[in-house]
């Protein structure tokens, strides 16, 4: 049974924009494009492209000009708003693990691949450029630049990226904190263990969070 709500937003916001957002477990803005200044009840920052910031209460962001952020929120699914989103993930968090909250930006150059592999907890991640086929138990998707997409962590996926031009997204995962500062992926298949791995983390969040 499903115990919260993971929730993605891609927001285009004009210049001046103030947009007051409610309170939630956690909250993840991720600036793609722009300049936004973002205030919390312990949050004050900043942040241009590829910065992130994490927040938890009422928070407001005010765009310098036109922006684009990518908002992620953790709610308990009887706290969960009726906003529409862009992707709602249902996951089950168990109450006696202690979890942390990552955001990272991962960058495949041309002919990139992250081989089958899995994590420790779930995630939506938001391509940024390029395009990614990401293939799970043998059904296939091409993502496109702006959409975003769930991985539930335990099953195994395998990712393309676009042989002719780079590609990167944006990710937001909640594992485990004993993960804290070390990597999630587990190749699954013998034969990938030394294949190249081309691709490459910029890690922007990894904070302890209360679920």
């Amino acid at each position: 049974m499903s115990t919260h709500h993971l929730r993605f937003h891609r927001d285009t916001h004009p210049a001046g924009a103030r947009v007051n957002l409610p309170s939630c477990i956690a909250r993840i803005l991720f600036i793609e494009q722009g300049v936004a200044r973002i205030r919390a009840a312990r949050t004050a920052a900043g942040l241009g492209p590829n910065a992130a910031c994490l927040a938890s209460g009422e928070t407001e962001v005010l765009s310098a000009g036109e922006t684009i952020v990518h908002r992620w929120e953790l709610h308990r699914v009887d706290a969960t708003p009726d906003e529409p989103a862009d992707l709602v993930a249902p996951i089950s968090l168990d109450a006696g693990t202690r979890w942390l909250i990552r955001c990272d930006r991962v960058d495949f150059p041309p002919g990139g691949v992250a081989w089958t592999h899995t994590h420790r907890g779930p995630g939506i991640r938001c391509l940024l450029e390029g395009t990614i086929r990401v293939e799970v138990n043998g059904h296939g998707q091409d993502i496109v630049p702006g959409q975003p997409w769930f991985e539930a962590g335990p099953d195994p996926v395998l990712a393309i990226a676009s042989t002719t031009v780079p590609s990167a997204f944006a990710r937001v995962m909640v594992l485990p904190a004993e993960l804290l500062g070390r990597s999630s992926i587990r190749y699954e298949l013998p034969e990938d263990q030394d294949k190249p791995k081309r691709q490459s983390y910029r890690l922007v969040i990894d904070e302890p969070i209360d679920t």
